[in-house]
């Protein structure tokens, strides 16, 4: 037979091995020498013939479901021939059939025959971890190192933590890499990279002192590395003292904006807004050519009522970015939605729906479709901007739900409350463990002064998450709010303001429960604190109020007029001037 019809093979799944066998040349097949003799010659044919018929007998025995059989076959076969793919192709097989130890002795044979063989190196490495064979992942791991080209070792030795983050004995994990890189450890080109992998893994193992000693290795043995300082970040997540510290000390010798921005990104995860403006803004400064902090800036803006500062960050970053030959088309989606929201604040309409005709990027596409909607809305056509989001095709149960609760908040914002209520409450009995779900209809059940419904889903969800502020803030405001349990409420708002320090609308809250309480002083504190953080309508509201009651009504007037220049919801501060008799 000299050929191999390629349609049958596939049809019948014959697989690529033999049809490369079948094709492909004596030196495909490996070890042959460059001059023969007919001894040798006939040999090597031998062999062929011999291998040959293991894979293609392998094969056979692989689509009958005896993956045993086949591994054997196909094992001895790329023995014989010394081919990658064979190898690979019969630890694959091992690793179907659930056989780890034959996995791994197919592994070992191909590096066996191919020493330098990173690919089978990383197999070994990853079948031992799969089997919990921790104490024998020394070799390969330090080998994982070894192999690696002079100019990739660091980064390989910055990624070896990741091989360990799943292993169940985390404490030997430590010591097991520790020796395999020790060498790495003590050279001064890679001691950095090495210790930044070792603190990653003390972190994994929650030894944060270990893991903050290793960072400050790698810091003094190389300042200008990125790696210290992303590890110092991920320890100030814990709370671990010092971790600041050294995060200062890399900020100001590394040079990749990268440290920084991962800074702010947290920064705004933990709701720190007045410290990452102040770094943002500094940043676009210093470097202001760097795109993504000037997105940053904007879409913080945006969030923070300031249209105009947003709208020229964000058209920097567009002019950076439109140029390069493939500008984060994620990047660019969040642009356009963020001019379009400013147009929306501006009050043009026209332009808010261009900016939203150039979203096109799938993760963005329902939020885009959700400004449409409540544009719509806001012209009086409430049933079209509905059905603009009902009709949005969806691929699965995640996309489903994002569109029921895009239209749950159309509802709500235009004060549907009751058939918003209603649309939640089905979502809620069908699945009643999502949390984000069971706290939007708690914010129903206030809204429709439903407050014994709210409070018994918000208790139930302060028991699911009890490390999480936003139920026990929403609990302690709408208290507040109602002058109703104020010294519960308070316990409510501080115990969220533990979990969240440093978020504006909790420190809002504890204002406005001292303010009922008739702590003036300590509100105003307090709320100016937050207005400095989230100049939004519904702080200005409350800070204008307190300086009302304290007789400082020019400077209350000037708040409540900044509120309603920066637009947004203004439902709150209205209320308040209505309530107040107070006309602007």
């Amino acid at each position: 037979m000299q050929s191999c019809d390629y349609h049958l093979c596939m049809k019948k799944s014959a697989c690529w091995t033999l049809c490369f066998v079948l094709a492909g040349s004596t030196a495909a097949w490996g070890q042959t020498t460059a001059a023969r003799n007919p001894a040798q010659t006939r040999q090597q044919s031998a062999l062929m013939a011999e291998a040959f018929y293991e894979v293609l007998l392998g094969e056979l025995n692989a689509r009958q479901s005896n993956p045993g059989a086949a591994f054997s076959l196909l094992l001895d076969a790329a023995t014989k021939v010394n081919d990658v793919r064979l190898f690979q192709r019969a630890v694959d097989l091992a690793l179907q059939s659930r056989s780890g130890d034959a996995a791994l002795q197919a592994a070992r044979a191909w590096k066996g025959a191919n020493p330098s063989s990173r690919q089978a190196n990383l197999y070994i490495l990853q079948i031992l971890l799969a089997l919990n064979r921790l104490g024998d992942a020394t070799e390969p791991l330090r080998a994982e190192v070894d192999l690696a080209p002079a100019e990739e070792r660091n980064i390989t030795l910055a990624n070896l933590h990741r091989h360990l983050a799943q292993v169940s004995d985390k404490k030997k994990a430590v010591s097991v890499l520790e020796q395999a890189i020790a060498p790495y450890l003590q050279a001064p080109a890679t001691a950095s990279a090495a210790w930044t992998s070792v603190g990653r893994v003390r972190l994994n193992a929650n030894d944060t002192t270990g893991a903050l000693d290793a960072a400050q290795k790698a810091h003094q043995t190389e300042p200008s590395a990125i790696g210290a300082g992303l590890l110092a970040l991920e320890l100030l997540e814990k709370n671990v003292p010092g971790a600041m510290d050294l995060l200062n000390l890399s900020l100001a010798k590394v040079t990749q904006p990268e440290l920084r921005l991962s800074l702010i990104q947290w920064q705004l995860e933990n709701k720190q807004y007045a410290s990452a403006l102040a770094q943002l803004q500094d940043m676009t400064q210093s470097l202001p050519l760097v795109p993504q902090a000037w997105l940053m800036l904007g879409l913080l803006h945006v969030d923070e009522n300031r249209p105009e500062a947003a709208q020229g960050a964000l058209k920097r970053y567009l002019s950076l970015v439109q140029d390069q030959p493939n500008p984060s088309q994620r990047g660019l989606a969040q642009a356009h939605l963020g001019l379009a929201q400013v147009a929306e604040k501006q009050g043009d309409e026209p332009a808010a729906q261009a900016w939203l005709q150039k979203v096109d990027h799938p993760d963005f596409v329902l939020q885009a479709q959700s400004r449409r909607a409540q544009s719509l809305a806001r012209q009086g056509k409430l049933g079209e901007a509905r059905s603009l989001i009902q009709n949005l095709p969806v691929d699965n149960a995640n996309q489903a739900r994002a569109k029921l609760l895009a239209e749950v908040k159309l509802l709500r914002d235009n004060k549907q409350f009751s058939t918003a209520h209603g649309l939640l409450s089905v979502a809620v009995l069908r699945d009643p463990q999502d949390n984000d779900m069971l706290y939007e209809l708690a914010m129903l059940d206030e809204k429709l002064n439903q407050l014994d419904n709210m409070e018994q889903r918000l208790r139930e969800l302060i028991r699911r998450l009890p490390d999480q502020p936003h139920a026990y803030n929403a609990l302690g405001y709408s208290l507040a709010d109602r002058n109703m349990r104020l010294a519960e409420a308070k316990q409510l708002i501080t115990r969220a303001l533990e979990l969240a320090p440093e978020d504006p609308s909790i420190t809002d809250s504890l204002a406005w429960v001292e303010f009922r309480l008739g702590n003036l002083p300590v509100a105003l504190a307090l709320l100016k604190k937050a207005y400095a953080s989230q100049p939004d309508p519904e702080v200005s509201a409350h800070l204008g109020e307190v300086l009302w009651q304290l007789n400082q009504r020019d400077e209350a007037i000037k708040i409540w007029r900044e509120g309603l220049q920066k637009g947004g919801d203004t439902e709150t501060l209205r209320e308040t001037l209505r309530r107040l008799k107070v006309d602007l």
